[in-house]
């Protein structure tokens, strides 16, 4: 199980997908809607914010107001290189936050990874609000992104529309230490792990401070996450160090109880003595030393990339035991909980072969691919989901890999979390969603709302391809339900579907799609009771 298929990584790199500049905004067909909207001048609130630690410039556009690359920490560089954050110096001339900041040093084989492979001078925030000055203080949503704990920025993720809605909200994208830099754990290191978690809470302490002089409310914080960040709080609602910073959190696709949350200990410093002897540093008693007088460039050389190297660590401290055995046992912040994956995580990989070789799956192909995943229980698996009662082989694969690796993770989480705290549960089932920009499609089969591609109705991000009417009416939708989440711990009101809690009694899951939104039978619609029934032995090969 990945966080985002390698495969499919590789393929969109194949394919000659360009990550956007930073600062574009061309690919995404112009500015949102809300961005466009006219704001009196008379109410405009000012652009010059005084933070704690000292005076920001920042600037209108429509109807949002924004500040980029506010620091958080100092910079996590020379002697502070693998040291929990520290404090910034403050500072006293306004600081220009027109601007993005450099994202964290990542690698850039991926298409989700930032152009120039960002540096370890990182420790930056971006903050949107509406435009106009509100009577009362704004709800706070902390973005924390997605990639793998390896690859992303927050400045990508930019926030006009989720800002501008009704409720209003003071949304803030945060950047973390990735990788090697943020989540290495190598024998003779000396250094803390889970210095990237570490980072979030210290931008979470930020928004405690400065949250009121940008309109927020410090006291109504959401922290929210998807993939690799989905992950992520779900080690915050964990983590001691995040307790009493937010109050309700927003999970997407990513099962807090499911297998793929938290490296041991042990799996940790393996991978960090692979990472030790790349970058030339093979003795333990010398290690310390020899890696921090790596430059950057040769540390992420030495790294791990892709998908699977790196993830929070059972270190006792900053997570003193695995998300999903905390969870499951109600060790958490029982604050309100949004929950939810794609209906098609993992259509893209499904559509792996098509897209490579132009040749549709064949029906005795999927049969070799599901042989080759679940073995012994390959012909359970068939049986379950025979080729012939999809639309193409390739569209029985997506099924095959979401349900297993995904879907039964998200309901398996959306239980444990619902035996405590509230619980609002979806899934994102829109038959036909934008896709990443200048990658093609499969023909045979539709590859609907795949993993990832959920954002593109809640952020304006240029990785992917403009929304249509019906799928702009859509986010309207998604991002009424999400920012009156943020807003009152509640989905419901005028202009939206009911959606009703997630309880143990009942299991009401919200289907949301252009054509129906409502109810869905999740359980059965993604053969939840077949999965729980094989024998654990069933899991994917290499997950």
């Amino acid at each position: 199980m990945v966080i985002v298929s390698a495969a499919l990584a590789t393929a969109l790199n194949t394919t000659g997908l360009a990550y956007a500049r930073p600062g574009s905004h061309v690919a995404w067909g112009g500015e949102p809607h809300v961005a466009s909207a006219h704001v009196d001048s008379a109410r405009v609130a000012p652009t010059r914010v005084a933070t704690a630690e000292g005076p920001v410039q920042g600037a209108v556009a429509g109807a949002v107001r924004t500040f980029q690359g506010i620091p958080y920490a100092a910079p996590p560089t020379g002697e502070r290189r693998w040291k929990e954050p520290q404090s910034v110096r403050p500072w006293s001339s306004p600081l220009d936050a027109r601007a993005r900041r450099s994202a964290c040093g990542q690698p850039t084989d991926q298409p989700i990874a930032i152009e120039g492979g960002g540096s370890e001078d990182c420790l930056y925030l971006n903050v949107t609000t509406p435009a106009a000055r509100t009577a009362g203080r704004l709800p706070v949503i902390v973005l924390i992104h997605g990639g793998s704990f390896t690859y992303g920025d927050g400045a990508t993720y930019r926030a006009a529309q989720l800002s501008a809605a009704q409720q209003g909200a003071m949304v803030v994208t945060i950047n973390y230490r990735l990788g090697a830099l943020g989540f290495l754990s190598a024998p003779g290191l000396r250094a803390p792990a889970n210095l990237g978690l570490l980072d979030q809470q210290a931008a979470l302490r930020w928004v405690s401070r400065n949250a009121g002089a940008f309109g927020g409310d410090p006291g109504n914080v959401t922290i929210m996450g998807q993939s690799g960040g989905g992950y992520s709080v779900c080690a915050q609602l964990v983590s001691p160090g995040a307790r009493g910073l937010f109050d309700k959190a927003i999970v997407q696709s990513a099962g807090c109880v499911g297998p793929d949350g938290s490296f041991s200990r042990t799996q940790a410093e393996a991978n960090g003595r692979a990472v030790a002897e790349a970058a030339g540093c093979d003795e333990v008693r010398t290690v310390d030393s020899c890696l921090r007088g790596r430059i950057t460039a040769d540390l992420i050389k030495a790294s791990a990339s892709g998908h699977d190297g790196y993830r929070p660590v059972v270190d006792g401290k900053v997570l003193p035991e695995a998300p999903a055995q905390a969870i499951a046992a109600g060790r958490f912040a029982r604050v309100p909980v949004l929950h939810g994956s794609t209906h098609d995580e993992m259509s893209g990989l499904a559509g792996l072969d098509e897209i490579m070789t132009g040749k549709p799956l064949t029906a005795d192909g999927y049969a070799a691919k599901v042989t080759e995943q679940f073995g012994k229980d390959a012909p359970a698996v068939l049986a379950e989901y025979p080729a012939a009662d999809y639309p193409a082989p390739g569209a029985a694969l997506s099924a095959v890999l979401t349900d297993s690796e995904w879907s039964t993770a998200a309901l398996d989480t959306q239980r444990a979390l619902a035996r405590y705290t509230p619980v609002y549960a979806y899934d994102f089932a829109e038959a036909t969603s934008p896709y990443f920009r200048g990658v093609p499609r499969p023909a045979s089969f539709s590859l609907g709302t795949g993993h990832m591609v959920d954002l593109a109705y809640l952020f304006e991000n240029d990785l992917f391809e403009p929304l249509d009417a019906a799928q702009a009416r859509l986010s309207d939708t998604a991002i009424a339900y999400w920012s009156r989440f943020a807003a009152t711990g509640q989905v419901n009101g005028p202009g939206t579907p009911t959606w009703k809690r997630f309880t143990p009694r009942g299991s009401y899951v919200q289907r949301i799609a252009s054509d129906r939104t409502g109810r869905t039978d999740f359980a059965a619609d993604h053969h939840h009771a077949f999965w729980k029934a094989l024998a654990p032995t069933a899991e994917p090969n290499g997950s």
